[in-house]
Parts: structure tokens; sequence; C-alpha cells
């Protein structure tokens, strides 16, 4: 069977229609480049063809290269398809709908003339994924808009829609979008006579306006890009641009990019990439069944969590009332709720309309009966499993048949909610992560009784709300918490050898993370953990008490909220400052367990941190309470702040190799003891060396 032809050429009226058509969104993949060029070649070998339009089947123009095809060898053409385009002898003009990002762009660069649909959007994004646009765009695109403009495109990799493309002068003009196909053959034979042609490589990139401007650039981006390359050599290409002709600008754009592509950083954000899409399969789904979406939502607790949750539905013009028992409890939520819009109006990043508009989607309600007919109910109360049994039990009672019932808990076992309803198949977890409004990872629990449309529409919620939906077998923490619980430990116990809550800090923002683990806990809470440490105590003679974090609750040190935690803080102010009673009450807890202080490497505190919670991830693959190695990681490049540019935690730990990872743990093993008893499933990767993020559970959660 012969490959189906994914560019078509037609001419219609003078004009050569190129068509690229590569479902699903037009990627630059096998035979792309290969049908372009052809088609450029037919339409210049044609005497009745006056201009080319370069335009895209079904949904979008070119969404971009094949991200598969990074990494890999690649068929080497005589000439690129952009620079075909650009050395046509008859105006090309590129017809934009939907996205024309990365390569596509760049192709679209290439074309003499760009006319886009007021929905479409442009970029070049491959910084993301740790290269940069290497068919020309770092060159092209400074000599259209200029190289500020387009410095900060390419360094941020963010997608611009048309209307701001068109006034920065990306595309030439902006078209109703009725007829795509007829309105670009159009505006082709309008300039199909306009000579010289619009070649943007014959333009100059002028920074003498602004000559700082990229030590500048390099400044601003110098904390979030920290151990990166990618964003600076962006930069440096961009200068190129500036200071260098063309074709050298282009030689140097191409070096760049090939000491990029198969570095660690791309490597690494390439599986981040396909690990959040892996994430969104459920193995053995019904493929008949397509979750609908959601009209209306409710949400139970009108506390900081239950309002970011019920932001988070009115964020993406769902309508969800809030209830709660108090109407004191639910006026000072409102409030808080709109408080936090207004910052997001402060700062520019939302509009006074948008904001009024989502609080009119929030209604508070005092009674159970006011949210019967709701699609879905999430309860956010307190983590007490009695509030939260009582909570469901009355959901059951007033719920509309099919309505998903949903619990927040970050740990409690999603089976104890469902088993004071007679509709346990409807029941599951919808862990959201704090502040729930802005935090990306959503983690779907599945109770024993759950049933598979119910986790599929309830991952269809999450997605409806903008969220990386990922799914968790029930248990203690599920997924994403109970994986991350002994990195929490070791942290905890570290202090009590000797380490300090600063320099774990560091380590771990040096590592990349956004802000250390120590300042994060005083950010949540202290007093949320300890409540948990005191259930788990309750349930388990044998937990490991942690004393220090547990005294510095009892002394009201809970965090930001009362001003002093790890960390103390001024009035006003987040910045965390070592204070000397932490070290004291260190001290005294260490005295009186007997233990004897020592100073710590910064690689011991890296490892002892994050080997401790592989190990646990290869506990809860054993155990099938995870789908895939590759959902550990996506859950904690969202849920836990991993830098993204190391992959995640289980391709982090495959940089070091399997084999040295089992064999520090089983080292540990002996001087710390049973909480650092290797899992089974990391001795048999180990033994076998098979990497970490191929590893499969060994009991399937569906089916």
């Amino acid at each position: 069977m012969s490959e189906p032809e994914v560019v078509h050429y037609e001419v219609v009226d003078g004009v050569a229609v190129i068509t690229v058509d590569n479902p699903p969104v037009n990627s630059l993949g096998p035979g792309v480049r290969e049908g372009i060029i052809a088609g450029v070649e037919k339409a210049e070998a044609d005497a009745n063809v006056k201009a080319m339009v370069l335009i895209g089947a079904g949904r979008s123009f070119i969404a971009g290269a094949d991200i598969r095809q990074f990494g890999k060898p690649r068929a080497v053409l005589k000439k690129s398809s952009v620079d075909v385009l650009d050395d046509a002898t008859k105006p090309t003009v590129a017809a934009i709908h939907g996205f024309a990002l990365g390569g596509g762009l760049e192709h679209a660069l290439g074309c003499h003339y760009r006319i886009a649909v007021l929905s479409a959007k442009v970029g070049l994004p491959e910084v993301l994924i740790g290269i940069l646009p290497g068919g020309g765009g770092t060159q092209r695109l400074p000599r259209l808009i200029g190289p500020k403009a387009a410095m900060e495109l390419i360094v941020s990799g963010r997608h611009v829609p048309a209307e701001e493309a068109k006034t920065l002068g990306i595309v030439d003009a902006i078209t109703p979008g009725k007829d795509l196909r007829a309105e670009a053959i159009a505006y082709a034979k309008s300039v199909a006579d306009k000579r010289p042609l619009s070649r943007i490589r014959d333009r100059k990139a002028d920074a003498s306006a602004d000559p700082g401007m990229f030590e500048a650039m390099r400044k601003s981006i110098a904390r979030r890009a920290r151990n990166q390359k990618a964003p600076y050599h962006c930069i440096a290409c961009v200068e190129a641009a500036v200071k260098q002709p063309f074709d050298e600008g282009i030689k140097t754009e191409r070096r760049l990019f090939g000491e990029l592509e198969n570095a660690d950083e791309a490597r690494a954000l390439r599986y981040a990439f396909f690990a959040e899409r892996e994430v969104a399969k459920i193995p053995g789904a019904p493929k008949d069944f397509k979750p609908g979406k959601i009209k209306t939502a409710a949400v139970i607790g009108a506390g900081t969590m239950g309002g970011g949750i019920a932001m988070s539905f009115a964020d993406y013009g769902i309508p969800v009332k809030v209830l709660d028992a108090s109407r004191d409890v639910l006026d000072k939520g409102l409030q808080r709720i709109k408080d936090n819009y207004a910052i997001s109006v402060k700062r520019g990043s939302l509009k006074q309309e948008q904001m009024d508009k989502r609080m009119a989607l929030i209604t508070p309600v005092e009674r159970y009966e006011d949210i019967g007919d709701a699609d879905v109910v999430i309860e956010a109360v307190f983590e007490r499993i009695d509030v939260k049994k009582d909570v469901f039990a009355k959901l059951d009672a007033v719920m509309k048949p099919g309505a998903l019932l949903l619990s927040n808990s970050s740990a409690i076992d999603t089976d104890i909610m469902a088993g004071v309803t007679k509709r346990p198949q409807d029941v599951a977890g919808a862990h959201f992560f704090a502040p729930a409004n802005v935090m990306k990872l959503y983690e779907v629990v599945k109770g024993t009784k759950t049933s598979v449309e119910t986790i599929l529409r309830t991952m269809q919620v999450g997605r409806d709300i903008g969220k990386i939906a990922g799914v968790a077998g029930t248990c203690d923490g599920f997924l994403a918490n109970r994986s991350r619980a002994p990195f929490g430990n070791e942290m905890q116990l570290m202090l009590e050898e000797g380490a300090l809550p600063e320099q774990i800090d560091k380590v771990m923002v040096d590592f990349g993370y956004p802000i250390g683990p120590f300042a994060v806990s005083d950010l949540s809470g202290l007093d949320i953990s300890y409540d948990t440490r005191k259930r788990r105590a309750a349930a388990d003679p044998n937990f490991r008490k942690l004393l220090i974090p547990d005294r510095l609750v009892e002394m009201g040190r809970k965090g930001q909220k009362t001003g002093a935690g790890w960390f103390r803080y001024e009035k006003g102010d987040r910045t965390p400052h070592p204070d000397e009673v932490v070290k004291s009450v260190i001290a005294d807890v260490a005295r009186e367990l007997g233990i004897a202080q020592r100073t710590f490497t910064d690689d011991e505190i890296l490892k002892r941190l994050l080997f401790a919670s592989v190990n646990e991830a290869c506990k809860i693959l054993e155990e099938g309470k995870a789908l895939r190695a590759s959902d550990i990681d996506a859950m904690w490049l969202h849920g836990f702040g991993f830098p993204r540019y190391r992959g995640g935690l289980m391709f982090w730990a495959d940089g070091i190799g399997v084999k040295e990872v089992y064999r520090q743990i089983e080292e540990w093993h002996q001087r710390y003891g049973a909480r650092w008893k290797p899992s089974a499933l990391l001795k048999e990767l180990a033994d076998s060396g098979t990497p970490l993020r191929e590893a499969k559970p060994k009991i399937a959660m569906f089916g």
C-alpha cells in the first residue's frame, strides 16, 4: 500500500495552490518539505502560473516540525523548502489558519506575503523543547519586526494571536476567513505583478536604537533560564541577525541548533512533551465512549482550596455554585476570590470586564438541595475522614443520577467516601494542587469501584478547565503525594543529622526548582502536613515521628501565614530569612534523639531527597497504582515544580543510571534501615538494565 500524498498541488485561475495535508496538525513530517519543494518547482516551470499560495488542509496551517524526528537522521535536501519558497521568482503567499508554529511560521516567513484568519496563532516555540528555530526563523523574524520584538517571541516561545501578529508586522493582512482558500487566491492575484518581490532576507535588523537589548535580555532571564542553554542560544542567534549578513547568520543558527538538538536539555524536554500527552491515555478505555463537556459544577467548601477550584471553573466559563454551611464563611470565601481576581486586574493580566464576568459565574449557596442539578460536584473540605464521609452521604441524597461525585482529598482513600454512597461507580478523586486556580496538575483517583466511564469523564473535566490530568489508584497519598512523601521525610531527617533548611533549599533551587522545599512548606502551611502525620501516626504505631516540624507547629510557627515557620518573614514580605530559633529547635531535637551532627555535600542532599522518591515511585508501579512511569514524571513536573529541562523524576534518575540508583539505595538501606529498603521492581530494573522511565506496573489498574 502506497503512502498517502501529504502535499497537494492545483492551479486555480493562474494561482498554484500548494496544500499541506498531513493530519492531524500538518506537522512537517516525512514527505512534507519535499512536497512543498516539488509544488514550487512545478509552479515555477508553468508559464500560466503567476503566483502561489501555501495553505494547510484541515484545522491548521503547519503546526511545526514532527518532534519525533528531532535527534534522528533526516533526509538531506539540496535546498530547504523555506529557501525554495523565498527564492521563487513568482510571489508566494502563506494563508494561515489554526497554528503556524515553529517550522510552520518559518515556512510562512519564507513566503513573500502572509495573510491570516483572526483566530490564527503564530509563534516560534522551539525553546520550550530545548532547541531554537532552525529553519531561518531567528534570522528572518528580526529582519521583519525588529530584533527586540523578535527576541521576546523567540526566547519566550509564546503563541501570538493574529491581531497582535498583524500589529507587529508578522502578517500582512487579516482576512474574514469565510473561505480562506478563495481569499488567499484573490490576494495572490492582487500581488502577482508586484516587483521587486518582498523577501525578508533582503532587509536589515537594526538594534542601533537599543544596543544593550541583548545583555538586558540575558539578565532578565537569568533566574528562570538557569542551567539551560537554549534561551541564551536564541539570544545569540538574534544578535547574529543584527551583526551578520543573512547567509552568515543562517550558518550561526544552524551551528547553535546542532549544539542543542541532541543535548541532555533537549532530550529531557522532548521526553516531557510526550509524557504530558501520554498521561491522558487510559489503557483499555472503551473507544466508543465520548465524555461530554460539563455545563454546571458545584464545590463544597468556601475555603482557600474550594475558592481556587471555583475560580478554575469560572476561568473557563463554567457556572459553579459554592456551598458552605455558614453564610459568614461563604462571604469571606467570595471576598477572597474577588481579591485574587483584583490582583490579576491590577497586574494587567486580567481585564475588569473579564473579572466581572467570572465573578458572575460563581454563586454562593447554603443548602445541598441547591446544587442537586450540577453535572459535577467537588468536595473540598477539611482533611478529616468524618467530615468527608458526612459530605458524601449528603451528596448521595441530593445529586442527580449520573452526576460526578469527586473528592479533592490529597491523601484519604477514595473508597472511604465512595463507601457511604449508593453509587460508588460515580465517585472518584479530583486532587487539585494549591493554588488550585494556578497549578496545572489535576490528579484523578480511581477507587476500587469507580467505573472507567467516570474516570474518563473526570479526566475530561480537568481538560475542560485547562489542567494536565493524570490517573492514580487509590491508596494513602495516591500517586503524586505518595511518591513525594519520602522526599519530605528525608529533608526532615537530614535536619536531625546536621543539615539546615537554607542549605537544602539552596541545593534544590540550584538543581532547578523555582523555590526550595522548606520555603514551599512555609507557603502552604506547616500545619497541613502536621495534621496528616498525626492521622498516620494514629493508624500506625511504628510511624516515624518528625519531631522538628511538629515542635515548630506547636510553637505557633505555621509558615508565612503566622510570619514564621522554617524561616522568618517580615511583614508584607515573602522573603525567607534563616532563623536562630529553628536552628535551636533542630539542635535540641538532635540532642534528645542522640543523633550526631555532621556536614552534608550538596550531592548527598540531592540524591537523598530524590532517590527516596524514585524508590517509592517504583513501589507505586509495583502495586499498579500508576499507569506508566512517565505519568509520575508528568505529575512531578506540574505538581511539584520539578525542573522541566530535567524531564521528570524517573527520566532524571535514568541519567544517573538505574544500576547506580539501586546501588546507592541499597547502601542507605544498610545504613538507615527499613525505610530505604529497595523496591523489588527497582531491583528487577537494575538487574536487567531497563531504564526507570520504561518501568511497567505489575498490576493492571483497568481491566
